[in-house]
């Protein structure tokens, strides 16, 4: 599964204002709010993102995303996320570090070809 994680997803402090994320996120509809060892606190998604409040990423993020092993089997994730109507998953280590984001799209395709 490794190949098809996306190592280039955005990310961000605690207190990070919303705004200033926002601000660099280009294209990408999610960002992921990590502590200073790089583990997952939790995820700011569309709505928070789409927001014009100016409070940090803290008090707008969901707190503990549902999250994958990097060892996880594809096919395995793409069921997942099938059941679970998601558009992603966050791939992390078991001590809860980042690694990076499986987009669903890239996972059937993978499948498919």
């Amino acid at each position: 599964m490794g190949t098809f994680v996306r190592r280039d997803v955005p990310t961000c402090r605690p207190a990070e204002r919303l705004q200033d994320v926002r601000a660099r996120l280009g294209d990408w509809d999610t960002c992921f709010v990590l502590d200073e060892e790089g583990v997952v606190l939790g995820r700011l998604g569309r709505s928070a993102l789409a927001g014009t409040d100016d409070v940090s990423a803290e008090e707008a993020m969901t707190d503990g995303p549902s999250t994958i092993r990097p060892s996880a089997r594809l096919a395995w994730a793409v069921a997942r996320m099938q059941a679970r109507d998601l558009s992603s998953l966050p791939v992390t280590t078991s001590d809860g570090r980042l690694v990076g984001l499986l987009l669903r799209s890239d996972a059937e395709a993978a499948i498919d070809a």
